[in-house]
């Protein structure tokens, strides 16, 4: 471990820290030690979280002692004389070293600071507890809090699908003391495989089930003396989650990592949406209680049964019954005599129009949290009682006391309703019907005979949650992430007095990334996915196009970011009717991201198996912005080697929430202070996103990576500034697809002899790895196992072309089988099955010829049997190299012409010494090398890669990466021809 002070505080780290990192780590100290609020962006990759919790825990531990000196202090001034002289001189010492308030009262009670570390998701917060474990701080308390949906281990209640119920059967079982989990947290919470060890969600319930002690309740007894506490951060930005888990934010720090989702997630949380059609179900979820309560009066339960003793006392009355119903009543007739004029967008009201609609039902400020009480424990009765039906378990009553919950959330605060009136907007429209059911579940009573209605209550503030949150006595808040920038609107937006700012510069070089704007496809179409061109066939066919030449290009790992899952659909529907799919599939093995969350994690796995095969040539992952691939997952190495953006994600602009979004922000100018308007707000959403996208591949100072945006308007010079900084210096435009092509072998060539390579990780000469085989899940496309691979094509092979990969072997392999090699044309020797075609000219075998000692036994279907006539080639530099091959008719009777097969074989002899002469001894080796793996493993990728880093330099050697088409296999003729076109056009 390395120590080093920032601003007084010894900070142990794993290695000596970066510039950057020291630079996060003081700025983090500084924010805890006088109380400010901070915003921190360093790019993925520079240690981030390892600098975060190695800060703030060593800031907490020096706090503690400083706090416990103080307390020992305060302990010794009892005991001192009252009037002693010695009490007046030691309090002037102790207000300097900041005692003052210990000194005008001793007996103050003072509580040690806790950190919460806060991230959106529990693999996140995962990946950051074992980061903890790495450092010298892994001794301090530890605890992560999640759901019960996570952590419940009692059967009865984890089989319960619905949420809301699960929580509620939960809190029954623990008031009547049945869950024997619960009752064995007291005896097991002190266990030493829980208090020595740092848990994560997954070790809380393999350790909770070997105690057979509740994980959920475990996590909240360890929260009172734990040091820093892990959760998802919508449990300290929503009000209401906040109070469930008890989650006391009074003089504790705050650390919100991966903080570019907190705006959403403070609108969202201060959010809510409710319909006509709830309220209904609400008065006929009351008239079931009143209902079941008659039948026991007239039929009282048997206490004695075992059913009697698991039923929850009720603690409501047949007149709070009355009330609720009345007012529920009372409220649905005036969302009713609501009239929607515009009967198309819907109706726009202020913010403070809630309050006047609930104030028709007679629910005000004062009356609501004994309403919420009361609904509280219907709601539990109903989820507990025996009888009741899927249709009336209390859903629609826990969303009305989430709503009362929501809009009176801060009305104990005297601004309350101005910043509601500030921040907020109604919106209402008409609710979508639904369709008829079957359902003999369902009501049919709560069917409204009116026009449905739905009322969205909307908040457009980040800072009204976010001052909120503060209003509990919060000592300090980080928001720290890798994709914050541009900070200045962030800043604005979030609302708070932001007195501490960073933007960290990457630790990785310019020769480690390569970007690049891709304007135009491999055809010249201008790639464009804007609305009204992203369903043009064209566009679509030059996209496909364009990915399917860089995957033959990109080695291991291609992530391919869409704008939306209908564009992404869309693409691949085009595709698999094109042609194209397969075509991509042959390059690499495609997986498809999922729009549920079913199966996913199975996916990734399959897709990361599929890299680390050395076998394969690496995968392509298809996923969207904002989706659960571009958050929290590590494609470190060649689990991604590029990232490709197909578009700019703009928020659905006819969305009436991005509509008022847009509206509140001009409404909220201030004249001389800087804002966003609505239009720079639209295009920060899609570039924040673009960013996002972007951080999934660059994740160490090792790794490298390149970045393509694959739509011309990435050229746009306002959506580049709001690129990360980081990223902004190196972005190249290229004129036409041919430099792309250029820019992305000399890049990957350059980071295979330079850049430090991961083990185990396959990288040829070439820097692509072999062909893939098939790849079969549910969300990509099968393709037949008889299926070769060819650039540029995808072909079903004869039976005499197959090739079985289960014959293939390891490079080690055919290194040491070539060193057995005498001679050099005896690399060409090959088996029947496996004979090498040169071009498309067809040779009569001779066992006894020089040539076909050399060249191999050639074998083809008698169908396609025909005599090819070749010009013959004079290896002269001065001269062009023509390959010129004339196709003759001929019969299987025939016999070859002595000139012919003269010339076919002096032909390779002279290519065989031109190469010999005019490579160095050490490019001749690599020549042979390249022969023989082309032999065994017909990988055409490797052997372009190879003649192009051997010939490509001067242009008589140049002459000879075109000679070589004399022993290209026939499958791969076309896609020779192809690239020799494309490559003389950059010369």
């Amino acid at each position: 471990m390395q120590e080093i002070e920032l601003k007084g505080v010894v900070v142990k780290f794993p290695f000596q820290p970066y510039k950057v990192q020291e630079d996060y780590m003081s700025k983090v100290i500084e924010c805890l030690q006088d109380r400010k609020h901070g915003v921190l962006e360093s790019p993925t990759g520079t240690g981030k979280t390892l600098c975060l919790l190695c800060s703030s825990l060593s800031w907490l531990l020096v706090k503690k002692a400083q706090l416990q000196m103080q307390v020992q202090t305060a302990d010794c001034l009892d005991q001192v004389a009252s009037g002693n002289d010695y009490v007046s001189q030691f309090s002037k010492s102790l207000n300097k070293a900041g005692g003052k308030a210990l000194v005008e009262n001793p007996n103050a009670a003072w509580e040690n600071p806790k950190i919460i570390y806060a991230s959106r998701t529990h693999s996140q917060l995962s990946q950051a507890m074992q980061e903890l474990k790495r450092t010298a701080y892994s001794h301090v308390r530890v605890t992560v809090l999640g759901s019960r949906d996570q952590l419940c281990i009692n059967p009865e209640v984890a089989a319960e699908p619905n949420t809301m119920n699960k929580i509620h059967m939960c809190q029954a079982k623990v008031k009547n003391r049945t869950c024997h989990y619960y009752n064995n947290v007291d005896l097991k919470k002190d266990d030493a495989s829980i208090t020595d060890n740092i848990l994560d969600i997954e070790d809380l319930v393999k350790t909770g089930t070997k105690l057979r002690c509740c994980p959920y309740y475990l996590s909240k007894e360890l929260k009172q003396s734990a040091d820093i506490i892990f959760m998802p951060y919508n449990y300290i930005l929503d009000p209401k989650t906040r109070k469930t888990q008890g989650i006391d934010l009074n003089n504790n720090v705050i650390l919100l990592d991966e903080a570019h989702n907190v705006e959403k997630m403070c609108e969202e949380a201060a959010s809510l949406q409710i319909s006509s059609t709830d309220i209904a179900v609400c008065i006929d979820e009351i008239t079931h209680v009143m209902e079941a309560m008659a039948k026991e009066e007239e039929n009282p339960p048997d206490f004695n049964s075992e059913e009697a003793d698991k039923m929850v006392a009720k603690d409501f009355t047949c007149d709070d019954l009355v009330v609720l119903k009345t007012m529920f009543l009372e409220l649905e007739k005036a969302i009713d005599a609501i009239q929607i004029k515009n009967r198309e967008e819907g109706d726009t009201y202020p913010g403070g129009y809630m309050f006047e609609l609930l104030a028709r039902a007679d629910l005000t400020q004062g009356k609501d949290q004994l309403v919420i009480d009361k609904l509280d424990k219907i709601i539990l009765y109903l989820t507990t009682v025996s009888g009741t039906s899927f249709q009336k378990r209390g859903n629609a009553l826990q969303k009305f006391s989430d709503t009362l919950r929501v809009v009176f959330a801060g009305s104990t605060n005297a601004n309350y309703r101005d910043r509601i009136r500030k921040c907020y907007k109604v919106y209402i429209q008409k609710d979508q019907p639904k369709k008829a059911s079957n359902n003999p579940w369902e009501s049919k009573n709560k069917i409204n005979k009116t026009e449905g209605k739905l009322i969205c209550y909307w908040c457009f503030s980040p800072g009204f949650g976010m001052q909120n949150m503060l209003d509990q006595g919060v000592r300090s808040v980080i928001l720290t992430s890798g994709t914050l920038s541009p900070l200045k609107p962030f800043i604005s937006e979030i609302g708070i007095n932001i007195s501490v700012q960073l933007e960290n510069p990457h630790i990785v070089s310019e020769k480690q990334i390569c970007v690049g704007i891709v304007a135009t496809g491999h055809d010249g179409y201008t790639l464009n996915s804007s609305y009204n061109t992203r369903n043009d066939p064209n566009y679509i066919a030059s996209l496909g196009e364009t990915i399917k030449i860089l995957s033959c290009i990109l080695p291991h790992g291609l992530l391919i970011f869409f704008p939306s899952y209908p564009i992404m659909k869309k693409c691949q529907e085009e595709w698999q009717r094109m042609g194209k799919w397969s075509q991509i599939e042959n390059a690499k093995a495609i997986f498809v991201e999922p729009q549920s969350k079913h199966g996913f994690n199975s996916l990734m796995n399959d897709y990361y198996k599929k890299i680390n095969d050395p076998t394969l040539r690496g995968a392509i992952f298809m996923a969207v912005c904002r989706g659960k691939v571009s958050e929290g997952l590590d494609f470190a190495n060649a689990n991604g080697r590029a990232v490709l953006i197909t578009g700019l994600p703009f928020p659905p602009l006819k969305d009436p929430r991005v509509i008022l979004k847009q509206r509140y922000l001009e409404e909220n100018r201030v004249p001389g202070v800087e804002s966003l308007t609505g239009q720079q707000w639209y295009q920060l959403e899609a570039s924040r996103a673009v960013n996002q996208a972007i951080g999934r591949i660059i994740r160490h100072k090792n790794d490298y990576g390149a970045i393509l945006l694959c739509d011309c308007r990435f050229d746009n010079p306002s959506f580049k500034q709001h690129l990360s900084s980081w990223i902004r210096p190196y972005i190249k435009k290229f004129p036409h697809f041919r430099g792309v092509v250029k820019e992305l072998r000399e890049f990957f060539k350059y980071a295979k002899e330079h850049l430090p390579q991961p083990a185990n990780t396959h990288f040829d000469v070439s820097g692509m790895a072999l062909p893939a085989v098939q790849a079969e899940f549910d969300t990509t496309a099968k393709r037949r196992s008889n299926s070769n691979f060819v650039a540029g094509n995808c072909t079903t092979a004869n039976d005499d072309d197959t090739f079985d990969l289960s014959t293939y072997k390891t490079e080690q392999m055919f290194e040491e089988k070539s060193k057995d090699k005498k001679d050099f044309a005896s690399l060409f020797e090959v088996k029947q099955k496996t004979a090498m075609n040169f071009a498309t000219s067809k040779l009569q075998q001779d066992k006894e010829s020089s040539i076909d000692k050399m060249l191999g036994n050639i074998k083809e279907p008698a169908a396609k049997k025909r005599k090819l006539k070749i010009t013959p080639i004079d290896f002269v530099f001065d001269e062009p190299l023509p390959i010129v091959c004339t196709p003759v008719p001929s019969t299987s009777s025939e016999s070859p012409m002595p000139e012919e097969k003269k010339s076919s074989r002096e032909q390779g002899m002279k290519y065989l010494k031109a190469a010999k002469g005019t490579l160095s001894k050490e490019n001749y080796e690599i020549f042979k090398k390249m022969v023989a793996n082309y032999k065994n493993k017909s990988s055409f990728e490797e052997l372009i890669m190879t003649l192009e880093e051997l010939f490509m330099s001067k242009l008589k050697v140049r002459k000879l990466f075109v000679g070589f088409r004399t022993f290209v296999k026939k499958e791969h003729l076309k896609s020779f021809d192809e690239y020799v076109e494309m490559m003389e056009g950059n010369f």
